[in-house]
This record gives C-alpha cells, structure tokens and sequence, in this order.
C-alpha cells in the first residue's frame, strides 16, 4: 500500500508476517510503486532490506531510547497528566525490566516474561496491560523512526468485566442528608450527582464556567495528580444545571475563581475528597464508594428514567458508545419488551382458568385471528 505523508510517499506492506514502512527515494506515486517492487523482490531472495547506514548504527538500549521518546513524542502528544504517568510507569517497571536490552532484540518470550513477573507482584492484569500499552507504544514509535524494522508481538491479559458501583435513589439521598450541613461538600455531592462530572473535572471548576442565565455550566479543565489539563478526550461539553444546583451556587456567585476550593481557595487534592466521603457514607450508613462511583450513579439514574445511552453518552463525555454499553441493563424496556411491542393489540382472551396461555390461541393471535370464546379452540 502507498500512503502519502505530507509531501512524502511511504511503502506500507506486510512480508512473512513482517510489517515494512519505508520512505520512497523517488518522491512520486509511480516511483512509490517500483519501489515497493524492489523491496519485495530483495526480500523474496532472502536479502535485508535495511539501509546499510543503519546496519553500522549501534542500536539503542530500551533505556536509551525510551527516555528519547519520553521527551520527544511523549512530551509533544500527551497531555502533563499522561505525561507524568508515562514517565512514571516507565521508570517503575519498564525501564528496570528491559532497559539493558537493544531495542531490536526484544522478543515475544521477554514480553510474556514480564508479564508473568508482574502477575507474582501483584499487578492486576488490567494494570499489567497499561504497561503494554506503553511498552507497545514506544516500539512502535521507533518502527515508525525508522529505528527498528518489526515489533515484536505484545498480547494482552484477559481482564474480567469491571464491577459497576453506583448509589441507588434512596442511598444518594441518604448520603446527601448526611451532607447537609451547609458545607462545601453538600454542594460537590450534589453537583456530581446531577452532573455526572469526573472528580478533577469538578475540583477544577471556575465560576465564569457557569452561565447562570442559560442554567448551564461548560467542562473545560480537568485536574490530575495536581497538574491542570483539558477534560478527558480532549472535549469541551456543556451540561444543563438543575435547579436545585444553581439555587445553592446562586446564594454564594463570584466574577472568577474555584467554586469549590478550601478555605485559601486553592484546589482540594483527591486525598482530601476522598477522605470526606469516606466520613460521610459511614455517617449516612451506606457502603463506602468513590467519587467516580457517584459518576456511575448519575449515569444509573438516567438510564433507569428511560434516557437513551445516546443521550448519556454526550453527557458523560464519552468518546465512544461502547463505554456506555454497560448502563443497557437498567433501561425499563427489556429485549423482550421491545418484542412485544410489536405484536398485534388484541383484546384477547388467552387465557385457561389455571393461569397458563393458551398455545392455540397465542398461535392465532400472531397472525390477527381473534379467539371469540375460552372454549374455541376446542
């Protein structure tokens, strides 16, 4: 396959299970073509298709390299957020594991290695497949420099689908009586409860955020380990405010800004928030939950009213509908419900004196033939 990069022609073709990316010397479409040619020709004779400049190189250690990346790729494309846990998960466990390794002698056996070896620490395999993920991402950056000719293969772990916890009605409403005392937190609650924001999206709230003549309020930042950055995919949205919030937010409005700050008006950390509602759900006599399980909670609540996932999906600020997938079992029409809806409305008398349908009857009335009596199928 020829694919143009900028003003660049690229060959991007699979050999042996071997994926090659190359540049082409004649920057032209039908050039392009030869050259994937050649290429393929040389390969088919059991030559290397590496330029001999890069034969004489020394390859990099993974260490080396990786700490390239971090500060080139990494630092370029990532948010300080992923930033820092990129850097942080490299150093930990990446860099320790295979930084003495030349990039180009990494093999699939090393990588299950790791993967066992991370197990008996125990890392949970969702945990263990982040560092993949990064892993994978780092050689497949050094395949695309053109430092590198293949990755090797990378599988993931099975993870087990995530247990969703969330607050019914009656244990959020609990957990908000227990909250009313006045304070900033009744407020947080409720506000998350209503909006379904992310903790740093809450924390990092400002008050020109909020227009109060339209009764909404605008995600812009998101706040992470302390470092403030865009909400998560990088996407502005806007959330209609209820009317219980903005009463409250009404009583206290300023020019600028955190709504929710402590009392020198710096950012709440997530320790702090955590700990408080750690307090108030034992006080409220619920189970203990996270913030992001009072997220889950909005989500819950919707769909159980009968808002489409569509709908949530925007609201929650999901990038894909998958990720709301998980809220179908709590819509009030059932698979099987929406079957029946498209049965014809009789008025019909299926049936028996014991309680059970008549076979014949329900036979007749899939096809718009009424039963006129108990006793007409007889």
């Amino acid at each position: 396959m020829i694919v143009k990069r900028g003003k660049k022609y690229w060959v991007n073709f699979s050999f042996n299970r071997t994926r090659h990316r190359k540049p082409s010397p004649d920057n032209s479409y039908a050039g392009a073509q030869a050259y994937e040619s050649l290429l393929r020709q040389k390969l088919a004779r059991g030559e290397s298709v590496v330029a001999e400049k890069k034969q004489q190189e020394k390859m990099p250690l993974f260490q080396d390299f990786a700490d390239k990346w971090q500060k080139t790729y990494v630092l370029t494309n990532n948010k300080p957020s992923e930033q820092l846990q990129k850097e942080c998960m490299l150093k930990k466990h990446l860099k320790p594991y295979f930084g003495r390794i030349p990039l180009n002698q990494i093999p699939a056996l090393k990588i299950e290695e790791f993967k066992s070896q991370k197990q008996s620490e125990g890392l949970c395999n969702k945990s263990i497949n982040n560092l993949l993920g990064i892993l994978g991402k780092c050689l497949r950056t050094a395949q695309d420099w053109e430092i590198i000719d293949k990755v090797p293969k990378i599988k993931p772990l099975k993870v087990s689908p995530k247990e969703i916890k969330y607050l019914n009605e009656e244990e959020y409403n609990r957990l908000l009586v227990a909250a009313d005392d006045g304070g900033i937190f009744y407020e947080m609650l409720l506000f998350s409860l209503r909006t379904g924001v992310r903790i740093g999206e809450l924390t990092a709230l400002e008050w020109p955020d909020v227009n109060f003549n339209n009764g909404t309020v605008t995600i812009r930042r998101n706040i992470v380990n302390g470092i403030i950055g865009s909400p998560k995919n990088n996407k502005f949205r806007t959330i209609d405010l209820a009317c219980d919030i903005l009463e409250k937010l009404s009583t206290r409005r300023k020019n600028n800004g955190l709504i929710f700050s402590d009392d020198n008006g710096n950012y709440f950390s997530r320790f702090t928030c955590r700990d408080r509602l750690d307090n108030l759900c034992l006080k409220a006599g619920i189970k203990r939950i996270s913030w992001h399980a009072l997220r889950h909670s909005f989500a819950s609540q919707l769909a159980t009213n009968g808002v489409s996932l569509k709908t949530i999906q925007e609201l929650m600020g999901h990038s894909d509908l998958k990720m709301v997938q998980r809220y179908a079992h709590l819509e009030p029409i059932t698979l099987r419900e929406a079957i029946k809806t498209l049965e014809p409305k009789k008025n019909l008398n299926l049936w028996h004196n014991s309680g059970t349908i008549s076979e014949k009857a329900l036979a007749m009335s899939r096809v718009g033939i009424p039963e006129t009596s108990k006793n007409a199928h007889k």
